[in-house]
């Protein structure tokens, strides 16, 4: 059976995983996550969830990337595993890194698929799902921050065309922040 040791591998800067056996190096690399900030006239689907980590609390319809599928297919994979939406796209809304878990996060601003379209239901891993209006997204009840910081960045370019997409605030470039006892968002601001 190999045996992995923890070392720098020569030509290499950081420490990694190094079979004794063979030599074989097992990269640890960052996990893309892929969602949507699904909307509807002025109100956006959230997703309870019905399982670990942060069971019970309110999040974008989004998972872990799988190999073979394109971003797009993944986040319209989540879309309809948490919440049974069919979606259309309008593009990237945010990049998020979140660097203490090695997670990459690409959400998207997305729309129900056509206007005879808006179904949505609790998948397997959601509790409950449903459309908020901005004053009642339950804001201290929201399970990651990076669910703060899309719901912000729709609500900023909501209705402008998308370009560059946003990034981490400034204030927490790696992601390593957390959210404080109260709603950070609360009422717009950050």
């Amino acid at each position: 059976m190999p045996e992995f040791v923890r070392l720098i591998p020569e030509g290499d800067t950081r420490e990694r995983l190094v079979c004794t056996t063979c030599g074989h190096i097992d990269y640890e690399n960052p996990k893309v996550v892929v969602g949507s900030v699904i909307a509807h006239q002025d109100t956006v689907l959230l997703c309870r969830r019905a399982i670990a980590p942060r069971r019970g609390y309110w999040t974008l319809p989004a998972g872990f990337l799988e190999l073979g599928e394109t971003a797009e297919e993944g986040a319209a994979r989540e879309a309809w595993e948490e919440a049974r939406a069919r979606i259309a796209f309008d593009g990237l809304l945010g990049v998020f890194s979140i660097s203490s878990i090695g997670q990459i996060q690409l959400i998207y601003r997305a729309r129900f698929a056509g206007p005879s379209s808006v179904s949505f239901a609790a998948g397997p891993e959601t509790a409950e799902v449903r459309l908020f209006g901005w004053d009642d997204i339950p804001w201290n009840d929201l399970a990651f921050p990076s669910v703060h910081w899309a719901l912000a960045a729709w609500r900023a370019g909501k209705a402008a065309s998308l370009g560059q997409p946003v990034a981490n605030p400034a204030e927490d470039p790696r992601g390593e922040g957390r959210i404080a006892g109260t709603a950070i968002l609360q009422g717009g601001g950050l």
